[in-house]
């Protein structure tokens, strides 16, 4: 890698963190894309409540829904900036609930039922699209709840972010959950089981056990694609906590 290429990288993620990150999006696809093959046969509940039947179906919210995207890039960025232990405790974190989700996927497969979108119009067209990339599988828990929510979570006690940034976030994440009710994509108790989920495994991250093992893995693997002087000075970080 040119020198100036390794310098503009580390300016946006310093080394150790390049390869959770990239990690993290490969689970996170092959997660949900897997479990959508293994569980297309499989039975499926509607887990959907009388509160989900009496909500109305807002498809502009799809700004938000997709929208998100981005929102997910910066904060998944921005937590990896972190130390290096913070940035390991979080990525084991985020491993851990992708494996929670595919054991849901497969044990409890669940669906919903969407509203005609057949008619005219922009909005109609384009949930129609929607609906036909994304299938009603993989809904409990909601990966996009779990994501926008670990993206609050993962800076909430981080005082190095402005806390207007925090605070944006927290609305952000709570704007995708009532976006993934209004398309209906998702019912509420998706959403519970999602919050509950990054809840339990960000605590579950900061057992030293876990993010250790986690650590060495990946300080293994970044040791392989890089110059020893590049991580001589990185080597403890996430061993002294």
């Amino acid at each position: 890698m040119p020198d100036w290429i390794g310098q503009k990288r580390k300016r946006l993620l310093p080394g150790y963190a390049v390869l959770p990150l990239i990690f993290a999006v490969a689970v996170n696809f092959t997660v949900y894309g897997g479990a959508q093959l293994l569980a297309l046969d499989l039975p499926r509940h509607d887990i959907a409540s009388p509160l989900d039947n009496r909500l109305p179906f807002i498809p502009q919210f799809l700004v938000v829904y997709l929208g998100c995207y981005l929102f997910w890039i910066v904060n998944y960025i921005l937590i990896a900036r972190q130390d290096k232990t913070r940035c390991y405790q979080f990525f084991t974190a985020d491993f851990l609930s992708r494996i929670v989700c595919l054991i849901f996927f497969l044990a409890f497969p669940t669906t919903n039922i969407r509203p005609d979108v057949s008619g005219p119009g922009f909005w109609n067209h384009a949930m129609r699209i929607l609906y036909t990339l994304d299938l009603p599988l993989n809904l409990f828990p909601s990966v996009h709840c779990l994501v926008s929510w670990f993206c609050y979570i993962g800076i909430r006690r981080n005082t190095t972010i402005p806390l207007w940034y925090r605070r944006c976030s927290c609305v952000m994440a709570i704007l995708v959950f009532i976006s993934t009710l209004a398309v209906k994509q998702h019912v509420v108790i998706d959403i519970v089981g999602a919050v509950v989920l990054a809840e339990v495994c960000l605590r579950l991250g900061r057992i030293p056990v876990l993010y250790r093992t986690y650590g060495r893995i990946f300080d293994g693997m970044y040791h392989l694609f890089t110059p020893r002087t590049h991580h001589q000075h990185q080597r403890s970080q996430c061993h002294e906590t």
